[in-house]
């Protein structure tokens, strides 16, 4: 059973800075990309960014873009968003997923695994 376990979510100001973890376990980690998407109040859930399964492809949302670096560990079973310049735009649940193969994209629905999401906060 795969599990993904989301950390790191919390209140900052306009500005600020915030690095989301997310652990996963039940699977083989290193076969599959990973993903970041982020869901708020009354909007569709939307991709933010995605890392394929090696690290070595990475593709991000024109609106984070510059402002957020995803990263991951193999050998922790960990992926990884750090967030700087964090706008109150960026105020929503995070949830990191896993793709359904090695390759990532930017739908929605090529995500079959879901963290239960970490709450981002950002006052202006």
């Amino acid at each position: 059973q795969v599990q993904l376990v989301e950390s790191g979510g919390g209140m900052v100001q306009a500005g600020g800075s915030l690095r989301l973890s997310c652990a996963a376990s039940g699977r083989t980690f290193s076969m599959y990309g990973m993903g970041w998407l982020r869901q708020a109040p009354g909007k569709e859930r939307e991709f933010v960014a995605g890392i394929s399964s090696s690290g070595g492809i990475t593709s991000y949302a024109d609106s984070v873009k510059g402002r957020f670096t995803i990263s991951r560990d193999n050998a922790k079973s960990t992926v990884y968003l750090q967030m700087n310049n964090l706008k109150p735009e960026d105020t929503a649940v995070y949830y990191c997923a896993t793709a359904k193969t090695t390759w990532i994209s930017m739908r929605v629905e090529w995500y079959d695994y879901w963290g239960q999401g970490t709450q981002v906060t950002v006052s202006s």
